[in-house]
């Protein structure tokens, strides 16, 4: 059994020696692992519908109508419920920009032929009759007035789907975040996306401490299509920042990378509001703010505080679920077993991106020799750690063989110890015990007395002397060679008589 427990010993101390000789890194590198998250990126555009009227005054009152769609803002957010509640910064659905200035320079301009920048800023233009209609024309409403506003505010979510749904679905605002990089909470008004709900992203308990902790940055740099796709960056935290201030920094520790403009650009292409994915647990630590040279994060508990005051419960579905089983099985290499996972999920959502590629990618990877699934072993379960019935098995194996090694020995000791010096140990009889054996001659009498007749014999019986008795002697079974005890009859070991 030792030269069993000694490579597994020797195994050991080799993988700690490995352990030990791997030299510490700078910095922890980001793993890249966002798939838990990804799946409810969404793309959010906001805009403003305004319909005005404009009443001109020449020999009769004219009404002259216009619509006009007006952009606010767009970026990216992420869904946190199965019932599809969006969390987004506050400036992609809302600005205090009015939609009403940016309609009356347009229809002023348009039926006057004037000169009036399409903005939301107030202008003056020469023609003093045109210009009192352009005032009279601008929100407020006044008491003498030219124009009629009515505003309203479409905001439009586009869900990470393959393929791309170029209409989305429409939202309403739940809650405004107190400036413009604070969280906003939308609901959908729209369609659903079936009895299971949308994926949604698992937020963090908090955002790592540790100065340079890897996280990762996902968004869509536009409306999603077959040409734009998911962009995906790596980042890591710097020192400082809370809830009270501007958010907490990026800085690469080997200052290698100046990543508050490189994510700053991506806030500017779409990225703005994008998740800040932990690198641990592959969950949202908070959602990138800021623009040009300059990016920051807000945190997770920002976040929840304003789902909370939205009174909007963060939860995972059915289809979160599903998806986390396949993906355990896919991470740790099981492929084949991965394969069915993948295909639930699709079924539960018929539209998701990330399981569709990993299905593809298993599905490539099935039967090689990267697949630990291709032979018969089991995948493990989530969290879980070696099988145990192969140590089961080596433990009966092994006190099998600790049983058929005392038995064998105590077959051969017992004999070996009672057997006549330099002859063969005859085999071991529990029943067999020491006795007398008589001589040649007595064994001749005492045949000749069984063959005269019963009152001869008797007679004869009663006037023999007494016989002295004979030195003991062993006996063996003429058949098996067994040890016959006193008064035996029959071998105790074969059965075979004693007298034969």
């Amino acid at each position: 059994m030792q030269r069993h427990i000694a490579p597994v010993a020797l195994v050991s101390l080799l993988g700690l020696v490995a352990v030990g000789a791997v030299p510490a890194q700078a910095h922890e590198h980001p793993s890249g692992i966002t798939d838990l998250v990804t799946p409810a990126v969404v793309r959010v555009e906001a805009s403003q519908h305004v319909d005005i009227t404009l009443l001109e005054h020449r020999d009769a009152i004219v009404p002259i109508e216009r619509g006009y769609n007006v952009p606010i803002g767009s970026g990216t957010g992420i869904v946190v419920n199965p019932d599809g509640a969006v969390v987004v910064l506050t400036r992609v659905v809302d600005n205090d920009k009015d939609a009403g200035v940016y309609a009356a320079n347009r229809i002023i301009a348009d039926h006057y032929d004037v000169d009036i920048p399409a903005d939301f800023e107030r202008h003056t233009v020469e023609d003093e009759r045109v210009n009192r209609e352009l005032n009279a024309c601008y929100p407020p409403e006044k008491r003498v007035r030219s124009c009629f506003i009515k505003v309203t505010t479409k905001i439009t979510v586009y869900p990470n789907l393959n393929p791309p749904d170029p209409k989305g679905f429409e939202a309403e605002i739940v809650k405004l975040g107190d400036s413009p990089d604070s969280p906003a909470v939308l609901q959908p008004t729209g369609r659903g996306d079936g009895s299971v709900g949308l994926p949604t992203a698992p937020l963090a308990d908090k955002v790592p401490d540790k100065e340079g902790s890897p996280v990762a940055v996902a968004g869509f740099p536009g409306r999603p299509s077959a040409t734009v796709k998911l962009v995906t960056e790596i980042a890591h935290l710097g020192k400082g920042g809370s809830a009270g201030d501007s958010g907490r920094p990026f800085a690469d520790p080997q200052k290698k990378v100046d990543e508050p403009p490189k994510l700053g650009a991506l806030a500017d292409k779409g990225l703005l509001g994008a998740p800040v994915i932990g690198d641990k647990e592959g969950k949202v630590v908070g959602l990138l703010v800021g623009g040009g040279r300059e990016a920051r994060m807000i945190g997770v508990r920002e976040i929840t505080a304003a789902l909370a005051e939205a009174g909007v419960q963060p939860r995972r579905g059915q289809v979160d679920a599903a998806f986390e089983t396949a993906l355990t099985r896919f991470h740790t290499k099981y492929y084949t077993e991965a394969i069915p996972a993948f295909q639930r999920v699709l079924d539960l959502y018929p539209g998701h991106t990330v399981a569709a590629e990993h299905l593809r990618t298993s599905l490539t990877k099935r039967g090689t020799a990267e697949d630990k699934g291709g032979s018969k072993t089991t995948a493990p379960a989530p969290g879980g750690g070696l099988p145990l019935w192969p140590f089961l098995a080596a433990a009966v194996l092994l006190l099998l063989a600790a049983a058929g090694g005392f038995l064998l020995w105590r077959r051969r000791a017992v004999p070996e110890a009672a057997a006549p010096s330099g002859a063969a140990p005859p085999p071991f009889d529990e029943g067999a015990h020491a006795t007398s054996v008589v001589s040649r001659t007595q064994l001749e009498q005492a045949l000749q007395r069984h063959q005269q007749p019963p009152q001869q014999s008797q007679q004869h019986q009663y006037s023999q002397p007494l016989m002295t008795a004979q030195p003991q002697q062993v006996k063996f079974c003429t058949s098996c060679g067994m040890r016959l005890g006193a008064g035996h009859r029959f071998c105790g070991y074969c059965g075979h008589p004693s007298e034969s």
